[in-house]
């Protein structure tokens, strides 16, 4: 009982932590609103610590650290492959594979339920599809890179929770302090380099724009080239527009002034309350993981797209779609069956 309510529970509180993130990514790069969340956690738990303790024994620091190096990749492929759409097929799909995988491990590793729970389980996972799905008119086919990409980040999310699972029980926050310690590291690394690509990919332009000018009396066959190199150096780079507009405002005019400050001072807050409150959802799953079975644990964590879609509705007016419906109220039915299990 007390296994399912907390697993739901971190489900919710794991979407809500999606949805401000998801608002702090409009004002932001989606990769620093991630290395903002994980420092902002990191200090949250750095916080904890001296009061909830914990042994810092070798396998806690090793898997509490390569926790967090398939946190940073699992996000990076997630982002990735949403990008390439469709999200209607690829989120589903990506939380699925992130309950999945943890599930075999648990059962595989012994864990044992009555008949309803198995069952449960099943029902979970196709709540879990529902509530994930995103109704998208039009939607295309998925490409071989996304689904590889989406499955690719689910297995990575899965693999998160099993390190997190196999640290020792004594070891209290210091998993999660190394897992935030290293996803911040990673994640600020690949800030930096963006933001360099991005300088780097300015000059390009700028070195293109000065060589049209001074040229313009040369002939139509050279301006075109410069003008394909311009077009490719744009398109090699379209991807670091994002870190550079939150980096370095000055660069883009339509970015400058008051309205930036603003917007830049929103996207920090809202990353760092995003850190936070994934922090909590955090906890929540390491108390689940310790008092019940990592099947059960994830499986009901990966229905957080509940969270996400509830906020938006209530928030920001979203319409909450029928299949999304169906796939809430499995999810509670599950969570009711897991807790007679």
């Amino acid at each position: 009982m007390l296994t399912a309510l907390v697993g739901l529970a971190g489900a919710l509180i794991y979407g809500s932590a999606d949805f401000l993130g998801g608002l702090a990514a409009k004002r932001l790069s989606s990769v620093l609103v991630t290395a903002i969340a994980a420092s902002s956690g990191l200090v949250v738990l750095l916080g904890a610590l001296p009061f909830v303790g914990g042994v810092w024994s070798p396998d806690a620091v090793l898997w509490g650290a390569l926790s967090g190096v398939t946190g940073a990749i699992a996000i990076s492929l997630l982002y990735a492959c949403l990008a390439i759409g469709p999200m209607s097929i690829l989120s589903p799909l990506t939380a699925v594979v992130s309950a999945v995988v943890p599930m075999t491990a648990g059962l595989v590793g012994g864990e044992r339920l009555a008949p309803v729970g198995y069952a449960a389980l099943g029902l979970a996972l196709v709540a879990v599809v529902l509530v994930g799905f995103v109704p998208e008119k039009g939607a295309v086919r998925p490409t071989t890179l996304g689904l590889l990409m989406a499955i690719g980040s689910g297995i990575m999310i899965g693999a998160f929770l099993i390190l997190i699972d196999l640290t020792p029980d004594d070891s209290g926050l210091v998993p999660l302090v190394l897992n935030r310690a290293v996803n911040a590291a990673i994640m600020f690394s690949i800030v930096g380099v963006l933001a360099i690509v991005a300088a780097r990919r300015r000059r390009v332009l700028a070195g293109v724009g000065a060589t049209g000018g001074d040229a313009s009396g040369m002939s139509s066959s050279v301006g075109s080239s410069a003008g394909r190199v311009g077009s490719d150096a744009a398109s090699g780079f379209e991807a670091t527009d994002a870190v550079a507009r939150a980096t370095d405002p000055a660069a883009f005019p339509e970015h400058t002034g008051r309205r930036t400050r603003s917007t830049l001072t929103i996207g920090l807050t809202l990353a760092a309350v995003c850190g936070v409150i994934d922090v909590a959802a955090n906890l929540l799953l390491l108390i689940g993981i310790r008092i019940g079975d990592l099947s059960v644990i994830s499986v009901l964590t990966a229905m957080y797209p509940a969270g996400t879609i509830l906020l938006a509705a209530v928030v920001l007016k979203e319409r909450i779609a029928p299949v999304q419906w169906v796939g809430l109220g499995l999810a509670l039915a599950a969570a009711a069956m897991l807790a007679l299990a």
